[in-house]
């Protein structure tokens, strides 16, 4: 059965949320539930499904920052990965000018990379792709790649901080392509859907992977 993946814009940083479900299965996952006070925008696109699991690609604010009110409100459990994992309880320290009081969690599982997940009917591969912040991680699942922050439509992550770094960006996403057929649908952080070979062909940031 395929997925049936809902795309949410939330945050004042335009962030993709995504509601993840077989289809017409009566539970789903969310992917990043990036800000307080829009988990009732989650309500409706669940639908009356059930949320399964809480997955986070990454600890930037914009993509955690409703984790807490989700996770209580459906009494989910959080995946996350460990190394960033700290960044749930300091998370009003990640950006105070946001002019929000967020609201710390803690996360349920810690995952390092590399695990396989069964989360309300579906297969997850969890892969560890740092560069935009040491303890990324995307997600896969039948054809469609939750990359967070590293790859977008044509632009890739940021790595001007100071976890980032640009040839381990560069790196993960030459994993990426390597591990998966182009016709992968990449459900970016932030923007439009893509495919990992549209992407190969055309995004400027990549012309050394085309090289």
């Amino acid at each position: 059965m395929s997925l049936d993946v809902k795309r949410l814009e939330l945050s004042p940083f335009g962030m993709n949320c995504y509601v993840v479900r077989r289809a017409g299965a009566d539970e789903a996952v969310v992917v990043d539930p990036g800000w307080p006070g829009e988990t009732e925008r989650i309500d409706e696109a669940l639908g009356g499904a059930r949320c399964a699991a809480i997955l986070i690609t990454h600890a930037d604010i914009d993509h955690i920052g409703g984790v807490a009110e989700l996770q209580r409100e459906t009494g989910a459990p959080v995946y996350m990965a460990e190394v960033d994992s700290e960044r749930a309880q300091r998370i009003n320290e990640l950006y105070p000018e946001a002019g929000v009081t967020f609201e710390a969690f803690t996360p349920d599982v810690l995952l390092a990379g590399d695990e396989r997940l069964e989360l309300g009917g579906i297969e997850f591969e969890t892969l560890k792709v740092p560069g935009h912040l040491l303890g990324h991680l995307a997600f896969y699942s039948d054809g469609a790649l939750f990359s967070g922050d590293v790859l977008f439509a044509g632009s890739v992550g940021r790595t001007d901080r100071p976890d980032g770094d640009w040839e381990t960006l560069l790196d993960s996403i030459r994993r990426l392509l390597e591990r998966f057929p182009s016709e992968t649908v990449v459900y970016s952080g932030h923007g439009p859907p893509t495919t990992l070979g549209d992407e190969l062909a055309r995004n400027p940031f990549l012309a050394e992977l085309r090289a």
